[in-house]
């Protein structure tokens, strides 16, 4: 839930600031992209394959990181903290393709997260399948049916679009800071993940 609701405050702040288009939402983008090349928009269209493709590359990046589950974790994470640095940075100097593109590298990334045998397990910003989810489970709890998990569906929709109200305030109203606020946030979740996974390591070492 927690990283849902990073990629709506991400998804929400790259919204407004790139004019309308999505960094983890890539069927906006191709929707997006389509629209603008029936009008012939083809710069417009351009951005929006090319965030497109940035998003795939990413996935792929977070796919190939070495390493067992626990630490292959922690290496996406550092890996999208240092793009949302870079990110930010380039956000200040008006760079929007640029900023985009580490931005949706990022999202990518971060959809590998929970990934299980180089498979993901389930995507963090896929939204249009939570509430799907969240449908057939209301179904199945009108019927009777036991064990049906469409309320933390719903909780994973109310996160990631609570995260991209705050993601387009913030915006408002502290402009290209807001991603140093996101990225604050990862460096202490990557330090809590980072921590918890040290412990039975060192606990082990002693006894």
């Amino acid at each position: 839930m927690v990283l849902a609701g990073l990629a709506g405050y991400v998804d929400g702040f790259a919204f407004v600031f790139l004019g309308g288009y999505f960094v983890s939402f890539m069927t906006g983008n191709t929707t997006r992209a389509s629209v603008d090349l029936s009008q012939l928009s083809l710069v417009s269209a351009a951005f929006a394959l090319t965030l497109i493709v940035a998003f795939v590359v990413g996935v792929m990046a977070g796919t190939i990181v070495p390493g067992d589950r626990a630490s292959g974790q922690l290496r996406v994470l550092l890996l999208i903290l240092g793009l949302v640095c870079a990110a930010a940075i380039l956000a200040g100097f008006e760079w929007r393709w640029a900023t985009g593109c580490c931005l949706a590298f990022a999202m990518g990334a971060l959809n590998t997260v929970f990934a299980r045998g180089g498979q993901v397990a389930f995507g963090v910003t896929y939204m249009t399948g939570a509430l799907v989810k969240v449908g057939q489970g209301l179904v199945g709890a009108i019927r009777g049916q036991a064990g049906t998990a469409w309320p933390r569906h719903l909780l994973l929709w109310a996160s990631i679009a609570s995260g991209a109200v705050l993601g387009a305030a913030a915006f408002a109203w502290i402009g290209h800071g807001a991603l140093w606020i996101i990225a604050a946030a990862l460096a202490v979740l990557l330090a809590s993940r980072w921590v918890s996974r040290a412990r039975p390591t060192r606990g082990g070492s002693v006894g």
